[in-house]
């Protein structure tokens, strides 16, 4: 096994390693990014007002002192 890195500089193999791993990890970013669900930047776009209602109903508000 230790042979093969007289095929390959591995200087050159760990630069192109890291290279692809973070083109792969720049285009798995950018795939989340254009999903409804995974994108963190302008919220998600989901429906909570059935949730809000349910948790809301029968409670009375905080009253702060002071």
């Amino acid at each position: 096994m230790w042979r093969i890195w007289y095929l390959f500089d591995p200087r050159r193999v760990m630069v192109g390693l890291a290279v692809f791993l973070f083109s792969l990890a720049i285009l798995i970013h950018f795939i989340l990014l254009s999903t409804d669900r995974f994108n963190w930047l302008e919220g998600a776009s989901t429906t909570t007002s059935s949730i809000e209602q349910s948790v809301t109903d029968g409670v009375e508000p905080v009253r702060m002192l002071g």
